[in-house]
């Protein structure tokens, strides 16, 4: 029985099988035969190709290579697992095709090793596409074994950081991650199609700016000045619509020291866009036609699947915040006169708000406590208190709100757009009350504002809509993945100690 088909009882028995492993590739070597000297296989054909056109490449001569993750041995022949870079296809391997010696030599390979195979294709008795193989080559040596073959590897704390290992024995995990690169592909043809420039900006970054999110800090050696991973790339984008490119926007890799959830990896990739000449309702229609351009591409459906609700990205709920916490709180926003008002109404509803809170800010914290997990189906959200959106641009006939929108599928934020504020005068006075109320709650903080990027506005923005998404929690959406985990390679983890 081969390796792969055991469940060592202790680590004793396990630690056996690795010295097999060893003793067997020492073995490869003294004979001048090391499977890890070779340098190079043409590989002419992949398991997906053949099953995808069998009747074409029916009795063709083919060359492939991948794992072998199963065997049989049956005397004089034997069946094999190769599983490649598209899929599993069944081998046939016969003494009398590969020669006794080669044949001999294949009986003691491992599940697990890399091997290079020649032979021709063909269908058994029993209906299986396979190849009959008439010769193979140990290509690379697996000193470790697969997890057991009837389990795999089920553990999700060992499966996020053997990421290598889950791809080999979960084969849908792979597909997950060949779904995310066609869902970036799609993204990025859809804002090339729709004139937007794709940039990139700086992920070092000078400032600690005022934003909520804590930044990850370095230092700069040769400078020898302190340095931060950015935590948005907003500010560097507006400047180039400063600089007159209309339309531009960024596949950006985010860093942000903060808790980790289902939901929040420390560091995540995001889309930003601006486009000059437009406002926030010109980012909602391009937020619903680029998602349903996503659903149609990605899963054939303009209904998504997801954790057992079927999410309709066809159509797009819009409703103002104040409307929404009137409709799921109770709350009417228009019947506070003043400040405590506001404060008595969020008393009422049990929800704790700061002594000093204003009406906005308590519209922000109902809307958190009661209508957010709410919005199952798509829905914008948008004119936000100005207290919450310091780079949103004031509603001319309401300057309490901004034009602001957030975006909602099953409970959960995926993007966030603004009417981009370019008045210069307002956002210097913004970007200074936020860093005095940061400054205020922790005299450590060494948050600044970002005089440049005011500077830059001096000169004149254009009128200028704004959005930025998160991409894993869309990935999550169009895969039906629970966590951000499964959508990241490689998610951030603890780490173990040295022993384990």
């Amino acid at each position: 029985m081969d390796d792969a088909m055991k469940n060592p009882a202790s680590a004793e028995e396990y630690s056996e099988l690795l010295q097999i492993r060893r003793d067997k590739l020492a073995a490869l070597q003294q004979a001048g035969e090391d499977p890890f000297a070779k340098t190079k296989y043409e590989v002419t054909i992949y398991s997906g190709d053949i099953h995808d056109n069998y009747a074409a490449v029916e009795g063709q001569t083919v060359r492939m290579a991948g794992r072998m993750i199963s065997r049989r041995i049956m005397g004089k022949a034997s069946f094999a697992g190769l599983r490649d870079a598209e899929g599993d296809i069944q081998l046939y391997v016969r003494r009398d095709d590969v020669g006794e010696e080669a044949y001999a030599a294949f009986k003691k390979w491992d599940i697990g090793d890399i091997m290079g195979v020649e032979g021709f294709v063909f269908t058994t008795q029993t209906g299986e596409i396979s190849v009959h193989v008439t010769g193979l080559e140990l290509l690379a040596k697996s000193l470790l074994p697969l997890p057991e073959k009837f389990h795999g590897l089920k553990d999700v704390d060992a499966r996020y950081r053997q990421r290598y290992v889950d791809l080999i024995v979960n084969p849908p995990v792979r597909e997950t991650f060949e779904k995310r690169s066609r869902i970036m592909r799609e993204i990025r043809d859809f804002l090339t199609e729709n004139g937007f420039l794709e940039v990139e900006t700086p992920i070092l970054v000078p400032l600690e700016i005022g934003a909520a999110a804590r930044p990850f800090v370095t230092h700069h050696n040769t400078l020898d000045m302190d340095m931060y991973l950015r935590i948005e790339t907003e500010l560097y984008l507006k400047r180039l619509i400063v600089g007159g490119m209309d339309r531009v926007f960024e596949v950006g890799r985010i860093f942000r020291n903060e808790g980790m959830d289902t939901r929040h990896n420390p560091e995540f990739t995001t889309v930003e866009l601006y486009q000059a000449y437009t406002d926030y309702f010109g980012m909602m229609d391009l937020v619903e036609d680029m998602h349903r351009r996503l659903a149609e591409s990605i899963c054939g459906s303009m209904e998504v699947p997801y954790q057992g609700q079927m999410i309709d990205l066809s159509y797009w709920e819009r409703m103002t915040m104040v409307e929404a916490v009137a409709q799921y709180a109770g709350c009417n926003y228009a019947d506070w006169q003043t400040d405590a008002d506001a404060r008595a109404a969020a008393a009422a509803k049990g929800v704790e708000v700061p002594a000093d809170a204003t009406k906005g800010a308590v519209l922000a914290e109902l809307f958190e406590a009661f209508v957010e997990d709410k919005l199952i189906q798509p829905t914008f959200i948008y004119d936000y208190p100005v207290e919450t959106s310091p780079l949103a641009k004031r509603k001319a006939d309401d300057p309490a709100f901004t034009e602001r929108f957030e975006y909602f599928i099953n409970g959960t934020e995926f993007g966030n757009a603004f009417s981009e504020l370019n008045d210069p005068i307002d956002q210097k006075e913004r970007f200074e009350r936020q860093v005095a109320a940061k400054r205020a709650a922790d005299p450590d903080c060494r948050s600044q504002v970002d005089y440049d990027y005011i500077t830059a506005l001096e000169y004149g923005m254009p009128p200028t809509g704004g959005l930025g998404f998160g991409v894993d929690r869309l990935v999550m959406l169009l895969t039906d993945s629970p966590s951000i985990r499964d959508v990241l390679l490689f998610p951030t983890m603890k780490s173990l100690p040295n022993d384990k």
